[in-house]
């Protein structure tokens, strides 16, 4: 078994794509009509055999509660691991992303955690390298 897709969910589908490929760096996959809204996915260059991630309409009336109680909390609803947090932390930035945290570290890892402009916190992570691991 084996994780072949996740979702955010997002207010506007059009502005989360542009935010995902042109900020991110996320490649679109999908793009398919469905009523109103669209199945709509993109995926990490980085990982071309890895999973999608659906950007979900935000509209059922469970979703805004949800997130508005994740958000208020500092809660991120995703996260995305990077190699280099300094750098996309600074690369980020450099674009316009608001960081609710900046790079922190928490031991066995750095996070950061940024608003996607979406709705949504996604926190970044860089996994440090195992200490008791042997070549």
């Amino acid at each position: 078994m084996k994780i072949a897709l996740t979702s955010v969910f997002v207010d506007d589908q059009r502005a989360a794509l542009a935010f995902y490929t042109d900020v991110l760096g996320f490649t679109k996959r999908h793009d398919i009509p469905l009523g109103d809204n669209f199945w709509l996915t993109v995926k990490s260059p980085e990982s071309p055999d890895g999973p999608e991630l659906l950007l979900e309409p935000a509209n059922h009336p469970a979703v805004k509660p949800y997130r508005d109680a994740l958000v208020r909390d500092g809660i991120p609803l995703a996260q995305f691991a990077v190699d280099d947090i300094e750098f996309e932390h600074a690369s980020l930035t450099g674009k316009g992303v608001v960081f609710t945290q900046p790079p922190t570290d928490i031991g066995t890892a750095v996070v950061a955690v940024f608003d996607d402009t979406c709705g949504n916190l996604i926190q970044l992570i860089e996994m440090k390298p195992d200490q008791n691991q042997t070549n």
